[in-house]
């Protein structure tokens, strides 16, 4: 006899994606709904209101295979986007199926999945956009940064041990390694060699500069994903989507995602902007990292970005494959642009 089979997750979310395309499915007023799939989790703009189902997916750094897991984390990132876009967040909803078979949101039924319900935001008022359109204006951007400034400043300071903050770098490092490698990706090697000789060194022989801000109590719980994308410029100004599946990676100091969301501005062509937050950032704690840490942090967060968006060539269907081979080779220049500058930056005495 024959053991039942497990439900087919990727059946199951086949379901709820075509019931959620459906302008029908909402308990507001809806017009129409635009679908946007992301390595995670499925988007569905629905009028005013966004609403995000998660992929029952399991990859190296999460696992959101059963629908407790998805739950609790629609729950987290609700609780920690609050923090920073506070209005924006609006709950978690549950995704029913009905007595008669049906999924629905709202009224009776049985749980089958959650969704994050947000309001949406005006796609052109989303920093990235602006820097591409060249709409962005230092007020509205000096607000954002004060927004953000005022945030880390007053995020408590974390007690994470040494060894557990040193092991963070050099996971990701060991993970970077292994993927950029491939040679199926066709990266440069010797740039890419260089880079990684480069964080290598930086990681075993100026630990204690990596350590500063940890020692000082600068090291708090921040956003963990802070891109130009996230940054909405409007009245008042939010930042949406951290990082909210493994605390972990977001026990940092606050000029980690400094570097990284300024390096993601000069791609844009707005250096000035993330100019901008660094200044705004450093006023409200009443510090400056030192110049090679920065540089670290820059060629550290590129070389991440260079490998995660290889990891979407991993999938066994890969969303838009034509572009993620010159994404990972743009930040790779721009890990080996920072890494030159570490190299010609004097080491304290």
């Amino acid at each position: 006899m024959n053991s039942p089979q497990p439900p087919d997750p990727a059946a199951g979310l086949a379901e709820k994606v075509a019931f959620l395309r459906s302008p029908a499915a909402y308990p507001h007023a809806c017009a129409a709904v635009e679908a946007r799939e992301t390595h995670m989790s499925w988007v569905f703009l629905a009028d005013g209101f966004a609403w995000k189902l998660k992929k029952p997916v399991r990859h190296p750094f999460l696992d959101y295979r059963a629908p407790e897991a998805r739950r609790h984390f629609c729950g987290e990132e609700v609780r920690l986007n609050r923090r920073l876009a506070p209005g924006i967040y609006l709950g978690v909803e549950p995704l029913l199926r009905r007595a008669d078979g049906t999924l629905g949101i709202g009224g009776a039924g049985e749980p089958v999945d959650w969704l994050v319900r947000m309001r949406r935001l005006p796609v052109a008022l989303l920093l990235d956009a602006a820097l591409e359109q060249r709409t962005a204006t230092r007020a509205a951007v000096t607000r954002a940064a004060l927004h953000v400034a005022a945030f880390y400043a007053a995020a408590a300071p974390e007690p994470v041990p040494e060894a557990t903050f040193l092991g963070r770098f050099r996971r990701e490092l060991a993970l970077n390694r292994d993927i950029l490698h491939d040679g199926a990706y066709g990266l440069p090697e010797d740039a890419l060699a260089a880079v990684l000789r480069t964080l290598d060194a930086f990681l075993t022989e100026e630990a204690e500069l990596l350590l500063g801000p940890l020692r000082s109590g600068g090291v708090v719980e921040g956003h963990g994903d802070l891109r130009p994308e996230h940054v909405f410029l409007g009245d008042p100004p939010a930042v949406i989507d951290c990082l909210e599946f493994d605390r972990a990676l977001r026990l940092l100091d606050p000029f980690e995602e400094i570097a990284f969301l300024a390096m993601e501005c000069r791609l844009l062509g707005g250096a000035w902007a993330g100019g901008i937050v660094l200044r705004s950032v450093a006023a409200a704690l009443g510090r400056r990292p030192p110049a090679r840490l920065l540089a670290f942090y820059t060629a550290f967060r590129a070389c991440l970005r260079a490998r995660l968006s290889l990891a979407h060539l991993q999938e066994p269907r890969p969303r838009e494959p034509a572009k993620w081979q010159p994404r990972a080779r743009r930040y790779l220049a721009a890990a080996a642009t920072a890494c030159a500058r570490l190299s010609r930056l004097p080491r304290d005495p």
